[in-house]
């Protein structure tokens, strides 16, 4: 069986590895503490075991209905914020043909809820006006403000479309089992359900129906993702200097403290852009608090070579980089000869694209470990729903081990609350008088 691998050897010249292996007493007690719920935040480990508890009747129950909006829908929308959306934008980014919408396969499937753009939210329901849609909404609340509103607009834009009866078919609510305003509603209207665990937090639950409807719904295999995450949990429960989670986890943590405050995800595939902000919200999240934590940043190479790429080679050197380089490509393009070759290119003429890429991975890989930059490599072997299962697991996995060697907990997300009473206060919502008042003293 093919897997994804981490390969840590060019960091040892920055950090030897002594101080990773002084980590290895710490990595095994937060794996201990994943599996022996002992730690903080283990209200919230409905993840860890995820992919084997899933029954297959819940997986067949999703791709049945997914396969239901894709006979319906030209499109469907799914509404939801952070974790309720990045996850499948990621897996559905990574899979899909670059240029599907403009080949006018269906159904697309199409983002709201993740910001509060006016121009955003009119332009969807303009272009939304002469289609057959259909919505996912994702919340375990129903009240957040941002899918909230995108919600209230498309659920009476469908109606008004539809009719009440045929929206509430379109309609599935990924929500709380027993409370909540989406809850109720969907109880009320008649809408199919899928349950958020309550164990399971918004970051950590693409591998969930929060994050499988909709990518069943672009037509990838759900089945195939969680298996690769069933390979990736069963490969990754013991402890063990092989464990891949482990040697993550210590490696980054012995970076930081070495003085490596900035970790850069780096792709070479523009189709895993987003999976860099699935990954970005997962460490942001789970870290930065306490004053502590590996900021989370990425690059789109070789792409951002042409904009970030003068500071990576020179800038700071308080950063280190994971690359995810990805072995298999889908497809085959050769690079032509040309009799007048006034670009110079005829001494690639008959390779592969994707070899010309490879090279400008290496070659930037060696001139950023040379001007002092550390790099760890994690290779996947082929942008396929089993691999990518693997490495979403792989990465939440290893997300909470080295919260725990930090010292922190991986699982709460307090700072995230500040910004909502602070905008509460100041749209003057009921019960938020004081508030309200001592905001508006301050500006």
């Amino acid at each position: 069986m093919k897997t994804i691998n981490v390969n840590i050897k060019d960091v040892l010249s920055f950090v030897p590895e002594a101080q990773i292996e002084a980590l290895d007493s710490a990595a095994a007690d937060g794996l201990e503490k994943l599996h022996n719920a002992s730690g903080e935040g283990n209200d919230f480990l409905g993840w860890l075991d995820l992919p084997t508890r899933t029954p297959a009747a819940l997986l067949d129950d999703i791709v049945a209905t997914a396969q239901s909006l894709r006979n319906d829908c030209e499109v469907v929308v799914a509404i939801g914020i952070g974790g309720s959306y990045l996850g499948a934008k990621a897996v559905i980014e990574a899979l899909s043909d670059t240029f599907a919408a403009y080949r006018g396969t269906a159904p697309a499937v199409l983002f709201a809820g993740q910001n509060i753009g006016e121009d955003y939210l009119y332009e969807l329901q303009d272009y939304l006006k002469d289609k057959k849609f259909g919505i996912i909404v994702i919340s375990k609340s129903g009240t957040t403000t941002e899918p909230a509103i995108a919600f209230r607009l498309l659920k009476a834009q469908l109606e008004a479309q539809m009719g009440k009866a045929e929206a509430s078919r379109r309609i599935v609510a990924i929500t709380d089992a027993k409370r909540g305003a989406l809850r109720q509603l969907a109880t009320e209207e008649g809408y199919k359900t899928f349950v958020i665990d309550d164990n399971v937090g918004g970051r950590f639950s693409v591998l969930s129906p929060v994050g499988l409807l909709p990518i069943a719904v672009a037509g990838y295999d759900i089945k195939a993702l969680m298996q690769g995450a069933i390979d990736m949990e069963n490969a990754t429960k013991e402890h063990s200097k092989d464990n891949i989670t482990e040697i993550y986890a210590k490696t980054r943590n012995a970076l930081y403290n070495a003085g490596k405050k900035i970790e850069i995800l780096v792709n070479y595939n523009p189709k895993l852009h987003y999976f860099s902000e699935w990954w970005k919200q997962l460490y942001g999240e789970s870290e930065g608090k306490d004053q502590k934590g590996i900021f989370p940043a990425s690059v789109d190479n070789s792409t951002d070579l042409h904009s970030m790429g003068q500071w990576i080679q020179d800038g700071e050197r308080t950063i280190f980089e994971t690359v995810i380089s990805v072995e298999e490509q889908a497809h085959s393009v050769i690079i032509p000869s040309d009799d007048a070759n006034l670009d110079g290119l005829n001494y690639i003429a008959g390779r592969h694209v994707d070899e010309v890429n490879k090279m400008a991975e290496l070659g930037t890989r060696i001139a950023h470990i040379d001007g002092g930059v550390p790099n760890m490599q994690i290779t996947i072997p082929a942008l396929k729903e089993e691999y990518l299962g693997q490495l979403i697991y792989f990465f939440e996995k290893a997300c909470g081990i080295s919260g725990y060697i930090l010292g922190v907990n991986p699982f709460n997300q307090p700072g995230v609350e500040d910004y909502k009473r602070n905008m509460f206060a100041l749209l003057e919502k009921p019960g938020y008088e004081e508030a309200t008042a001592a905001i508006k003293a301050r500006i």
